[in-house]
């Protein structure tokens, strides 16, 4: 993810958050954030992809991120998420998802960007330029297949 941005968060009474979600919905990229949250000792690393870019990465990406190691040996028990009423930021709202630890990023009613696990983003944005890549639309692929079609074959050279 090409921006990095660390922010210490006094909650509830901090414009930061607010300025790196409104900096996040301007450049339209993802941006990796590192939120040091009030009364918690330890930082978290998330990146804030926009919707419509996470929306893409998973139209592409074949599956979906894989949730459990299974197959792990003395795996320690899933920590069940704490239900938590929503973060309020200036105009936006933060909703953490009790399941798959996502946080989705709201405006006016409207999702605009989601905090992903920086390892699920990779994963997701990995997945979905590989298919991607090796995709081509209809119109593409006939193009494609007369072209070969109007190629001498190997014997004829």
């Amino acid at each position: 993810m090409g921006i990095e941005i660390d922010v210490v968060v006094g909650y509830p009474i901090n414009d930061e958050v607010e300025r790196v979600l409104g900096l996040a919905e301007a450049v339209d990229e993802p941006i990796t954030v590192t939120f040091m949250w009030e009364g918690q000792e330890k930082a978290e690393r998330a990146v804030l992809v926009p919707a419509a870019t996470l929306a893409l990465w998973e139209h592409w990406a074949p599956t979906a991120y894989p949730t459990s190691g299974a197959g792990e040996v003395d795996q320690a028990a899933p920590e069940e998420p704490e239900l938590a009423h929503p973060a309020e930021f200036g105009p936006f709202t933060l909703f953490r998802r009790r399941v798959g630890g996502r946080t989705a990023v709201a405006r006016k009613g409207v999702v605009v960007a989601e905090l992903l696990d920086p390892d699920e983003a990779h994963w997701l944005q990995e997945k979905a330029r590989n298919v991607r890549q090796g995709f081509m639309d209809p119109k593409q692929k006939a193009a494609f297949e007369e072209f070969l079609a109007r190629q001498a074959s190997l014997d004829d050279q």
